[in-house]
């Protein structure tokens, strides 16, 4: 009997450890849920998803140049990458036929704003995101162009930032006249990806006859146009050449650089940091300090404003560039008129 009711007491010991043990788990769970209600604590931060597509390439210049600027601007205004904002990155590396395929990645990820970065990836957005909020950095003339119908009132999802100004084109040739004012033809590359040939037939009607020079016009899509196009510039006895800026333009940049040192000839491009590979001189709007106001276009977005009653605005900064060391291999003596106006000088 003894042993019978040993037994059970010590099964009910046991299960009493158990239930104990259980209540104790229970009620200290308990003690941390109240807790937490007692704090109330803040609800979790929505995180908004910004999309970036970019037909250019990650090098260290453009994420220094343009995605740092924007990352800035956005902490400056409270949109705080991993906090509250997330960023989504795609580049087309200057192969224009991958954008369709990056923006589609970029769309499945269910962003809220995107931005686009040159007219290409603009016009592509604009054609397959009809409801989704764009900002088009990077578009000369947006209305022009058929992205907008109006700079003050786009309408529509698409507002942006353009970082030319009208006659930029021909500044950038009358430079080279400064400097070369023999000269009696320049040429201009340029991808027709990027300015329609027809728009570029019409600058040249009227940048001829103010300029006093003859102008070639050569047409590159990739690499492989580099070669025959120098070819047909030296050919026609060009004195000097006029890039234009382009995604594929950028990241070829380097050959562009050795074609015209090989040939020596005297070139203007459109960004100061074209000049790393030999470039003679630059005259653009700044890029930075467009991707940095890009921000307050992503922040008035988010905070509900329609992207089509944000004016298109246009850069306000244009800066010269001089590379001297350039001018020094060219053996070209430059104009004070040039060096005085300049806002940088490449040593």
């Amino acid at each position: 009997m003894a042993r019978r009711v040993n037994k059970v007491i010590g099964m009910t010991s046991n299960g009493a450890r158990i239930a104990l043990s259980r209540r104790a788990a229970m009620a200290t769970a308990l003690a941390v849920l109240a807790a937490r209600v007692g704090a109330q604590p803040l609800a979790p931060v929505a995180r908004a998803r910004l999309g970036v597509l970019s037909a250019s390439t990650p090098d260290p210049i453009t994420l220094r140049t343009q995605i740092e600027p924007l990352r800035r601007g956005l902490r400056e205004l409270g949109h705080v990458e991993g906090q509250n904002l997330a960023i989504e990155l795609r580049w087309a590396e200057g192969k224009f036929d991958r954008l369709p395929t990056l923006l589609d990645e970029l769309l499945r990820l269910d962003i809220d704003v995107l931005i686009t970065t040159s007219p290409r990836p603009a016009l592509l957005a604009k054609d397959a995101a009809k409801t989704l909020p764009i900002i088009a950095v990077g578009v000369d003339d947006p209305v022009r162009s058929g992205l907008v119908a109006d700079r003050t009132r786009p309408g529509g999802n698409i507002t942006g930032i353009s970082p030319a100004f009208d006659g930029l084109m021909q500044k950038r040739l009358q430079l080279l006249k400064d400097i070369l004012p023999g000269a009696r033809r320049f040429a201009i590359v340029f991808n027709p990806h990027t300015v329609p040939r027809a728009e570029m037939d019409r600058g040249v009607a009227s940048w001829q006859p103010a300029l006093g020079v003859a102008l070639q016009v050569e047409e590159v899509r990739g690499a492989d146009d580099f070669e025959p196009a120098f070819a047909s510039i030296v050919g026609a006895g060009t004195n000097a050449v006029s890039l234009v800026a382009d995604p594929m333009i950028w990241t070829e940049r380097a050959k562009l650089g050795a074609l015209c040192a090989k040939h020596r000839l005297p070139s203007v491009w459109g960004g100061a940091s074209y000049l790393d590979v030999g470039g003679l001189l630059s005259y653009q709007g700044d890029w930075s300090a467009l991707f940095y106001r890009a921000a307050t276009f992503v922040d008035k977005i988010l905070k509900g404003t329609k992207p089509g009653d944000i004016p298109f605005e246009q850069g306000t900064k244009l800066e010269l560039a001089v590379n001297l060391r350039a001018a020094r291999a060219l053996g070209l003596t430059l104009p004070q008129s040039v060096l005085v106006s300049a806002d940088r000088l490449i040593e």
